[in-house]
């Protein structure tokens, strides 16, 4: 790969830098304690946890990219305009935060016309970033990530989620009988959320495939641009390239595309 340019090298210290700062400050909003009751309660949670971690990360991110755009709404799918963006997720498994799981980090991805080009993932409760600049690889703490090599699928131990609360039905229906067909194809099939968190396990090594039936930029991008520059594939689950216009999602060991694609094709 060739060398990372000075800017860009210093660009990613500056994000690096912001995405540390903004995980202290959601972890010292972690809890293990009795979680609230209701759905009012979770969601005004959530949405605390949101403004507070945003409160520390806005502002340094556009100072970054002088005339950046910033995307409001975590949960949003689809294509971007032209130009740079930043998709940002505060409390990526916010869930699991607000609920005393462990499985949350907060994410920055630079969007340069719909295809990542920077992605920082920082875990607060272990201290582990992931960093992934497009062309030049993919690393955890500095050290390059690697996918797994296996080669059959039969000893895969795939995962997938669901991308938000409220899918519809048809979504739900995809998600289960995916999850059905990988059972008889895979060894093992994990179902979790978020996103992120399964796809820096694809680009680790540590896992073999992960899928999703969503469109959801923030859970998406920076996990596609890990595995991409650690080695690993990334398409749709019907094996076309992936884009921000894509229904659907697939992120595989790479001798394991073909074998997950033909499971997950069969799924309309």
């Amino acid at each position: 790969m060739s060398e990372i340019p000075q800017s860009t090298a210093e660009l990613l210290t500056q994000v690096t830098e912001a995405v540390r700062l903004a995980g202290q400050c959601l972890a010292g909003r972690f809890s293990t304690a009795a979680r609230t009751d209701g759905a009012e309660g979770i969601l005004a949670a959530l949405a605390a946890n949101d403004d507070a971690v945003l409160d520390v990360l806005k502002a340094p991110l556009l100072a970054a990219r002088p005339g950046s755009g910033w995307v409001e709404d975590e949960l949003e799918g689809g294509p971007l305009p032209a130009g740079e963006w930043w998709v940002v997720d505060p409390a990526e498994g916010n869930i699991n935060h607000i609920h005393g799981l462990d499985e949350w980090a907060v994410t920055a991805t630079l969007v340069r016309d719909n295809t990542p080009v920077l992605t920082v993932v920082h875990l607060p409760l272990t201290g582990d970033t992931y960093t992934a600049l497009a062309g030049h690889g993919a690393l955890l703490n500095g050290t390059p990530l690697r996918p797994s090599a296996k080669t059959v699928l039969a000893a895969g131990l795939v995962g997938t989620g669901q991308a938000r609360p409220g899918e519809t039905g048809d979504t739900h229906r995809r998600i289960g009988e995916s999850v059905t067909a990988m059972l008889d194809a895979a060894l093992v099939v994990r179902v979790s959320v978020p996103a992120t968190l399964q796809l820096i396990h694809v680009a680790a090594g540590r896992t073999d495939a992960f899928w999703q039936y969503s469109d959801v930029r923030s859970g998406l991008l920076a996990g596609a641009l890990l595995v991409r520059e650690a080695g690993g594939t990334v398409s749709d689950t019907h094996g076309r390239p992936w884009s921000l216009a894509a229904g659907d999602f697939l992120a595989t060991a790479p001798a394991l595309h073909a074998a997950a694609v033909g499971v997950l094709s069969a799924v309309r």
